[in-house]
């Protein structure tokens, strides 16, 4: 299997994903934003469809497009001009809408969507591989330097503030690594299944953590043995990664949740 260039190149863009998925998917399922993921994610598809109407390369169309959807949502968000949940509905279907126009504009409606929509471990390229892992690892190192601020803000945002730390900055923060995220993984786990790899391996990490820093840890281990072990079945089972990774993913809450009950 390895002697294959295309499926080292997605176990590389799989380990970084593996990894940074449920490292960001752990600030929103603490702050309740379990589902801003998938608003991103389909704001990220209208940035795959500007890729194809402007031929750039669709992960740098997808990640300033991802960026500006989740900015938004925060935007709209914090100065409490709808509730949340609208906020995310109308970036939601704004995003898929426009992907669906941009993709018509550009004449790409015969283009086979289905890898982006859902994940192809045959699109990685070493390009897109150098990308993923330059950006993958600075929002790693990014989120290991701020880690105390961003957890400060988790546990008692209006305590923050008091604090002194820049709330807003650290939501702002957050936000945009959940898009950079996104942008990143829609080739191994597909832009419609990525946020369930951000949410799933942290929900089973809280069954078995004993601190907020184990759920994170165990939560990136969880969400790397997800995508490996969905990559290799998917390879040979002849299946979709993306969602083959999250069923993956599924059945480790299932295990966790099993555990946690069994041990009281």
């Amino acid at each position: 299997m390895l002697d294959l260039e295309f499926m080292r190149l997605a176990f590389g863009a799989g380990i970084v994903v593996g990894l940074l998925a449920p490292a960001v998917g752990f600030f929103l399922v603490q702050r309740r934003l379990s589902l801003v993921g998938d608003g991103i994610g389909h704001v990220a598809f209208a940035g795959v469809a500007l890729g194809y109407l402007l031929d750039l390369p669709l992960v740098l169309t997808a990640l300033a497009v991802s960026v500006v959807g989740g900015l938004s949502i925060e935007w709209i968000r914090a100065r409490r001009r709808t509730a949340g949940d609208q906020a995310l509905a109308l970036v939601f279907y704004t995003g898929i809408a426009g992907g669906v126009v941009l993709v018509s504009a550009a004449g790409a409606l015969n283009v086979n969507l289905f890898q982006f929509l859902f994940g192809s471990i045959l699109t990685v390229t070493r390009s897109d591989l150098a990308v993923i892992a330059a950006l993958g690892v600075g929002a790693l190192a990014l989120i290991a330097l701020l880690y105390r601020p961003l957890v400060a803000v988790v546990v008692d945002e209006e305590g923050a503030r008091v604090a002194g730390l820049p709330v807003a900055s650290l939501n702002t923060l957050t936000v945009v690594l959940a898009a950079v995220t996104i942008a990143l993984s829609m080739r191994i786990v597909g832009i419609l299944l990525i946020a369930a790899l951000m949410v799933l391996p942290v929900i089973a990490a809280s069954r078995l953590a004993w601190s907020m820093r184990s759920t994170i840890v165990l939560g990136m281990g969880i969400g790397l043995a997800s995508v490996l072990t969905g990559i290799t079945v998917a390879y040979y089972a002849n299946l979709p990664p993306g969602a083959t990774t999250v069923l993956v993913a599924a059945a480790m809450v299932l295990v966790a949740e099993t555990w946690s009950a069994v041990r009281g």
